[in-house]
Order: structure tokens, then C-alpha cells, then sequence
């Protein structure tokens, strides 16, 4: 019998996984930090072992929703191409198929996934010190919070930038997420196909915690610079509003820090994404499974 496409969004929602972004974030966006290691240390001195997960909750609370939204829709947008295109649902993706899906994905995400991300990034990104003197912050002493937690830092966008706020850095997200996605999704299929030997139905954990794994790091790796570019446009306005757009965000980095800020987190972002991407698949895959013998038992 066919898969349900609803089974695609429920395995999806079981794979949320914890990120640790506070240390990309901080070393992307922030002031200070000479490397990962350095990071570390100075978030831990000044701010202890909740400082790692400042600004966590609200990601936290709505990853299940993220993670089934954006599995769901590549692995139904595949199906469907698969169903037009061959007239079968289940029919061998080609690259082209695998490309759309990944991308379809990836401009989905960023509806969903911007203004969490933004929030996540305003919260950890307000005990940063400024360096540029401004007459507005004089009352503020370094590290002042600016948003109490989540709610009040999605009331206060909403007050001083309207809805449009909350999709600050949303083409960075853009220009991150549907090329990233292509680099996550594809490698995947691929490396289970080339992993799982001939005649079997499905590839095993290992192949998948491997795929998936290898997935993670290469499509966090090569995301990393409009990742820079997406993280320092969302933190921008928690207090400043520095850049006037990505042309202006890339240029002004360029300028002040050279190639190099372009690179800043790829170490923790590739280190982070081949744990967390092998999980969330092997997630998906065992959650599919499962949901796919509940199907074969109550429809046989």
C-alpha cells in the first residue's frame, strides 16, 4: 500500500535535535572572541554554563514543528515530482528531482525557521559589549539585557519594526538554506544509496548515521559564510542598526575584518552539524519505519 504523505511530517517532528548555536552565533556576530576555544572560555567566565544555552527555549519549543515541516515537504514535493513524472510515488528520484525538493525545502524553512532564528540570535546576542559609542546607549551598561526572554523580545520587534522585523536577515537566511539544503538532502541519498548494498529495501542505521553525519558537515561547512552574513544581520538592532542590507553587511565585514570573518564558526558548524544531522535522520528514517509498519498492520 502507499505510504501516507503525513507519515513524511510526523517522522520529521521526531527528529529535533538540540543545537549549540550560542557558540557559532557568538563567534560569527559577535566581539572579541579570537577562536572557538577562546569562545568558549570567555562565555563560560562571564556568563557560566547557562550562558551555552541562552536564548535556547524558544528554538527548543518549536524545532519538532521545523523539523517536520522541512522533511516533510522535501520528501512529499519528491514524491510528487516522482508521481508526475513517473507515475509512481515511490519511483528512484533523479538528481533534477532531488535538487527541486531540496530547494522547495529550503525556501519553506526560512518561513519558519527566520523568526525563530531570530529570536535565538537577539537573546544571545544582547550581553555582547559595542564598541561604537552611541548616544541612545550611555545609560546601558555593558551586557544590559535587552529583552527579558522570548515573548517580550517578540512583542518588542513587533512594536519598533512591524511583522517585517521578525524576517530581518531573511534573504541571507534564503541564500543560506536552498543551497544548503541541496548540500544536505542530495549528499544524503546518495551516500545511503552508495552505502546500502544491493537487494536491500532499505539502508541501515549505520548507513544512515553515517550519510546523514557526512550530510550535516558538508552543508553546514559550505553554508557558513551567508551564515556570517545571516547572523549579523539578525543580531544587528538589538541595539544598532549597523547594516543597511547584505551588500552592506558583506562589504562593512570585509572591510573591518577581511576574508577571513567569512569562515568565523565553520569549524563549530561542521564539528556540530555531523552529530546532529546523523541524528536527525537516523530519527526520521526509524520514525518512518515505524510509522510505515503501524500502516502495513492496520491496512494490509
Amino acid at each position: 500500500s502507499k505510504e501516507p504523505q503525513m507519515s513524511e511530517v510526523l517522522s520529521g517532528s521526531a527528529t529535533g535535535a538540540v543545537q549549540t548555536g550560542l557558540l557559532h552565533t557568538r563567534l560569527q556576530a559577535g566581539q572579541g572572541y579570537g577562536n572557538t576555544l577562546n569562545c568558549i572560555l570567555t562565555v563560560y567566565r562571564n556568563e557560566s554554563v547557562v550562558g551555552f544555552f541562552k536564548g535556547m527555549s524558544f528554538p527548543l519549543a518549536s524545532i519538532a514543528v521545523y523539523s517536520s515541516v522541512t522533511f516533510g515537504v522535501f520528501s512529499n514535493t519528491q514524491r510528487f515530482i516522482s508521481q508526475q513524472r513517473y507515475g509512481d510515488s515511490n519511483h528512484a528520484p533523479a538528481l533534477s528531482d532531488l535538487i527541486v525538493a531540496s530547494m522547495v525545502a529550503g525556501v519553506v524553512s526560512v518561513g519558519i525557521g527566520g523568526p525563530v532564528d531570530l529570536i535565538k540570535i537577539r537573546l544571545q546576542m544582547q550581553t555582547q559589549p559595542f564598541i561604537k559609542a552611541n548616544i541612545n546607549l550611555k545609560h546601558m551598561g555593558i551586557g544590559f539585557p535587552a529583552y527579558r526572554g522570548p515573548i517580550h523580545c517578540v512583542s518588542s520587534i513587533l512594536r519598533q519594526e512591524g511583522l517585517a522585523g521578525m524576517y530581518r536577515g531573511a534573504s541571507a537566511m534564503l541564500l543560506r538554506d536552498v543551497p544548503g539544503y541541496c548540500l544536505y538532502f542530495i549528499p544524503y541519498t546518495v551516500l545511503c544509496g552508495w552505502i546500502t548494498p544491493e537487494g536491500c529495501m532499505s539502508p541501515s542505521p549505520s548507513s544512515v548515521w553515517i550519510a546523514g553525519g557526512i550530510a550535516g558537515a558538508i552543508s553546514w561547512g559550505t553554508a557558513t559564510p551567508m551564515d556570517v552574513v545571516k547572523s549579523r544581520l539578525q543580531a544587528d538592532g538589538v541595539y544598532l542598526n549597523k547594516y543597511k542590507g547584505i551588500i552592506d553587511c558583506i562589504s562593512q565585514s570585509y572591510h573591518s575584518e577581511g576574508l577571513k570573518v567569512f569562515v568565523r564558526g565553520i569549524t563549530v558548524n561542521a564539528v556540530r552539524g555531523f552529530p546532529m544531522s546523523a541524528a536527525m535522520f537516523l530519527g526520521y528514517e526509524l520514525s518512518r519505519k515505524a510509522l510505515r509498519g503501524d500502516q502495513a498492520e492496520t491496512n494490509p
